[in-house]
């Protein structure tokens, strides 16, 4: 059985094995993040490549450790500088002296016979019904996963019991991983929401709560943000992420077929401060800041990877949505030489920021409208 690997974000790792399995496969998990990960892909990266790119060289190198034979990763098109990531990364790992094969596949959209082509060459179930199968089993996982995250994101914030909802994610991450029929899914679906909103919490509502915006990687994958999510859970604060797997692979995959204009709603927030699809989530970035604003969210915590062109272009629009929406606005930059020390101090003081500015605002109530309407 061909042994496949492809690279770690977040917890996409449990429907990923269920669909290469389920095509007769032999998945090869990457080993979770960790510093040994980020020193591989540091050692053989460019120097000035961003962040996931690091990350991506060093889960490919763990895997092969472990006996994977292919690499499977998603391609792209646009300015963003990951549609020629896979290139850079198999030049890369051939130089380093490994063999390997590393398969690029592309969005239905630009390339559909070749993505078809790649997968029955190394897929051995590749027929309609088995694809069929396995992607519905694969997506009844992914939205189970976001559907308990999302709602973890408020609990957590209001929990009497400090780590509950951490623990409780745990468990359920473990036991959807483990379950192989739509019956057991959506059972262990049910269950862990249910336990979810079973937890002691000391009230209905969160006193802050911080949209999360910013390029995928960093805010999809725990490790790379320094778990940012529990440590601003910790602060008594819920957090609204505006990316999640299944919302990617619907806008992406999905809507980007089925509706060639799918953006539009997207420029129509983000203009003035930024009218052109930049690459990557550049322009979700702006344009959600602006509906945080619009929907009364306390914040907004931008992650960006050092170099990201996208997000440094959405980085100079957010000052101006800052000041014309009121709406406090939160940079992070990630790179190798990010500590978790600097992080936490940055996101207490901002949450402290936050704390202050509500209690001014109730004490003092202005109208929510902002100064400078976007036209």
């Amino acid at each position: 059985m061909l042994k496949v690997t492809f690279p770690h974000i977040g917890n996409s790792y449990i429907p990923f094995r269920t669909l290469l399995s389920e095509l007769g496969l032999e998945p090869v998990v990457p080993p979770p993040i960790s510093q040994r990960t980020l020193a591989l892909g540091t050692r053989l990266a460019p120097e000035f490549a961003c962040l996931p790119l690091k990350f991506n060289l060093g889960n490919y190198i763990e895997a092969l450790e472990a006996g994977a034979e292919i690499i499977l990763m998603a391609g792209g098109v646009g300015p963003c500088r990951f549609g020629f990531y896979g290139e850079v990364q198999r030049e890369i790992l051939r130089d380093a002296g490994f063999k390997t094969e590393l398969v690029v596949l592309e969005a239905p959209k630009t390339h559909p016979r070749e993505l078809w082509d790649k997968l029955k060459r190394i897929v051995p179930r590749h027929r309609l019904t088995g694809l069929s199968r396995a992607l519905y089993l694969a997506w009844l996982k992914a939205v189970a996963l976001d559907r308990f995250d999302r709602l973890a994101n408020e609990v957590r914030a209001i929990e009497r019991e400090p780590g509950s909802t951490n623990q409780l994610q745990c468990r359920y991450y473990r036991k959807l991983d483990r379950a192989g029929l739509v019956k057991e899914i959506k059972q262990t679906m049910q269950d862990g929401l249910a336990a979810l909103r079973a937890l002691p919490t000391h009230s209905r509502m969160p006193l802050l709560q911080i949209t999360l915006v910013g390029e995928i990687y960093l805010v999809l994958e725990p490790q790379a943000n320094f778990e940012i999510e529990k440590r601003l859970g910790a602060l008594g604060v819920a957090v609204e992420r505006t990316i999640y797997f299944t919302d990617w692979v619907r806008d992406q995959l999905l809507l980007s077929m089925l509706n060639p204009n799918w953006r539009a709603p997207l420029f129509r927030l983000a203009r003035p401060y930024l009218n052109n699809f930049v690459g990557g989530h550049g322009l979700e970035t702006v344009a959600h800041t602006v509906s945080a604003a619009i929907n009364r969210s306390h914040g907004v915590v931008q992650l960006a990877p050092f170099t990201c062109m996208p997000e440094i272009i959405a980085m100079q629009a957010l000052p101006a949505v800052s000041r014309d929406w009121q709406i406090p606005v939160l940079t992070i930059i990630i790179d190798e030489h990010s500590a978790e020390t600097g992080i936490q101090t940055r996101l207490e003081a901002f949450v402290d920021l936050l704390s202050y500015r509500r209690k001014q605002r109730q004490r003092h109530p202005v109208s929510a409208m902002p100064l400078k309407l976007a036209r």
